[in-house]
């Protein structure tokens, strides 16, 4: 490798890690500020508004609430970046503990509705692409305007509604059934890795019911979004003049669609994909307070309704800080499959 080029790649490097450190010092200073103005005295929510002034001011002090704004900014920021988030005041317990004891639930709800979303949303846009302005392409866009316009809380009431109220022919709220709660020990802390290795097989029947139609909601919101971003990036690509030449010399339409076109559309889907799933995590919030799900969602709703602003503010972070990770990592994946990218 020459002079030149090394030194190339070593500012490359450098740049990214101008950016990626320039973004976090960022969230945190954001996340710092909203826990500042917001209109709740993390003192209060401590010693309880029955304390005494004495009680107050010690604690006040303790916190670190007496000092200047820029110091008690570098004391946040030396703390975060040592894993320490505080602690819970709803629990008692670290928040990083906390948060990582309740991080698997979502993140097996987000990759399964990745999952869906991906393998029906791709398909549907590549069909809309492909017979452009039929009943097929009619049909999903329909659908993917639905995904887009309807809450995904009411259609998670809506589900419950009429699959477990009314036709019994799913489950309701909950990651389990009680009668199974506590009965297999987490290792990996997702439900199914867990019940499999345990061999606790109706266990994980159980859990698989449950996740069926949170995972489903999560999934068709998804795919509304994957459907249409695939559609855009097929109809670009059918216009190309290496498409109109597979096509005269013979090449199977399927081989030129699924090979050749998807092909190139899979570059970009990347990027769009590992949006989807960081969306998901966002988004989960909604969905894990509807159906009870004891994931990072409702973890954060709990501690919003009880003013427990160190677990709000280091779910805030850890939202952010994946968000970071999964872009630099569609980054990644970008250059590797596009030289031209490097």
């Amino acid at each position: 490798m020459s002079k030149e080029r090394l030194l190339n790649h070593l500012y490359a490097l450098g740049r990214l890690l101008a950016v990626v450190l320039t973004t976090f010092l960022g969230l945190l200073l954001v996340t710092f500020l909203i826990g500042r103005v917001v209109p709740i005295d993390p003192v209060l929510a401590v010693v309880g508004d029955k304390a005494s002034p004495e009680v107050y001011e010690r604690a006040r002090i303790a916190m670190g609430l007496h000092l200047p704004l820029w110091k008690q900014f570098f004391i946040y920021l030396q703390n975060v970046l040592s894993g320490n988030l505080g602690t819970s005041v709803l629990t008692a317990r670290p928040v990083l503990e906390d948060i990582l004891r309740v991080f698997p639930a979502t993140i097996e709800l987000a990759v399964t509705g990745t999952f869906l979303g991906v393998i029906i949303g791709v398909p549907l846009g590549v069909l809309s692409a492909v017979y452009r302005g039929s009943i097929i392409d009619h049909i999903t866009r329909v659908i993917g305007l639905f995904g887009y316009s309807l809450p995904i809380f009411w259609l998670g009431l809506m589900g419950l509604m009429i699959l477990y109220a009314n036709l019994d022919l799913l489950p309701g709220p909950g990651r389990v059934d009680m009668f199974y709660e506590d009965i297999v020990t987490p290792v990996t802390g997702l439900m199914l890795v867990d019940s499999l290795l345990a061999k606790e097989y109706d266990i994980f029947k159980n859990a698989l019911s449950h996740l069926i139609l949170p995972a489903s909601l999560l999934g068709y919101y998804s795919m509304a979004y994957l459907s249409r971003m695939t559609r855009s990036f097929m109809i670009e690509q059918l216009r190309q003049e290496y498409i109109i030449t597979a096509r005269v010399k013979g090449v199977a339409e399927w081989k030129v669609v699924w090979g050749h076109a998807l092909g190139n559309c899979a570059i970009p889907l990347i990027t769009v994909i590992a949006l989807s799933f960081g969306g998901l995590l966002e988004g989960s919030v909604l969905t894990e307070t509807v159906f009870a799900w004891p994931g990072l969602g409702l973890y954060l709703t709990n501690s919003l309704l009880n003013a427990d602003m160190n677990s709000v503010l280091g779910s805030t972070i850890v939202v952010g800080a994946i968000f970071l990770s999964i872009n630099l990592f569609s980054d990644f994946l970008y250059k590797v499959m596009d030289p031209r990218a490097r």
